[in-house]
């Protein structure tokens, strides 16, 4: 958005991305262009960026309250270990609740789309005991990244389309929709542009991508290419960082880092989400061993004011 904004041009706008009302738009235009920048994203917390503290489940969301996030973004693992150590699941969505905590997506692995039938009856039956457990919490959606593929390069997309439409007839009695997920490092659903062939190709109504910083730029896949798509095409965004060494080739997941402390193109691709329309979640994701080190509500906290700093930079 320009720096100088017209109350007319606003309004415009704020029309045609989400209901004047749900943005305040009755107000004066200077209360009007607050409202949505306010309102614009969704702030959550992946747990994998505190996870190496060895917290609990109950930790982790009063952290993520104390921070200032809108949401979380559990493991599955965690839940069930909750679930074995006797916790209810009423307490646990009463406990997101009361921290004013949604639960816009969920991680977890199981492979839907591998080539094996049997294999994949097996993924679809964990994957509906997950959304299942999902549901009964309050959570909206479900990673499906392509675990088990990552070193297969022969699965024609039509075939993966096909399987990701039954992945998604599985999910639609519990109201919990699995997100086809890039990993730049897999040579399956590698790159943006793979991914959402699938999910076009999949004919289902609720099919959507799971795109990631870090993924993007490991798989080579432009950040322009975000450019192309809806913001209905995703829903949750899994925010980071990269240095800029090692190279792109040699890079992993624990190099992550905070959002603006390294040479991701951030700033761009918030411009781009606000003009495609987007208003989805923003989940720091990061696996850092050296934030495994620090007090976990310093790094939650420090993760979220780096990304609302950037945020900030990208309307100017």
């Amino acid at each position: 958005m320009e720096a100088h904004v017209t109350r007319r041009d606003l309004i415009k706008k704020s029309g045609q991305l989400f209901t004047v009302g749900a943005a305040g738009l009755s107000s004066t235009g200077g209360d009007a262009y607050a409202a949505e920048r306010k309102n614009e994203f969704i702030f959550s917390l992946n747990t994998s960026t505190i996870r190496g503290q060895k917290l609990s489940l109950n930790q982790e969301i009063d952290i993520a309250s104390k921070a200032g996030y809108q949401a979380i973004e559990p493991w599955i693992s965690e839940i069930d270990t909750y679930v074995q150590g006797g916790g209810s699941l009423i307490d646990l969505k009463n406990r997101l609740s009361d921290r004013g905590l949604s639960l816009e997506s969920a991680i977890s692995f199981f492979n839907w789309i591998v080539d094996d039938p049997s294999e994949r009856k097996i993924a679809l039956d964990e994957a509906r005991r997950k959304m299942e457990m999902l549901s009964k919490i309050g959570g909206k959606r479900l990673a499906a990244p392509p675990a088990g593929a990552t070193a297969k390069n022969d699965i024609p997309l039509s075939a993966i389309a096909e399987r990701y439409r039954n992945l998604l007839e599985a999910s639609d009695q519990f109201g919990v929709v699995p997100q086809a997920e890039i990993w730049g490092f897999s040579k399956t659903l590698t790159t943006l542009g793979e991914t959402a062939h699938i999910a076009i190709q999949s004919g289902h109504p609720n099919a959507c991508i799971l795109p990631d910083v870090y993924h993007l730029y490991k798989g080579g896949s432009p950040f322009t290419g975000l450019a192309m798509l809806s913001g209905s095409a995703f829903h949750n965004f899994h925010i980071n960082d990269y240095p800029s060494m090692p190279s792109r080739e040699q890079i992993d997941d624990s190099y992550r880092c905070y959002p603006g402390d390294g040479i991701a193109p951030l700033t761009m691709i918030f411009k781009t989400l606000r003009k495609i329309g987007y208003r989805g979640a923003l989940s720091i994701e990061l696996f850092n061993r050296d934030y495994y080190k620090a007090d976990p509500l310093i790094v939650a906290k420090t993760a979220l004011d780096k990304l609302k700093n950037i945020i900030e930079k990208s309307h100017n």
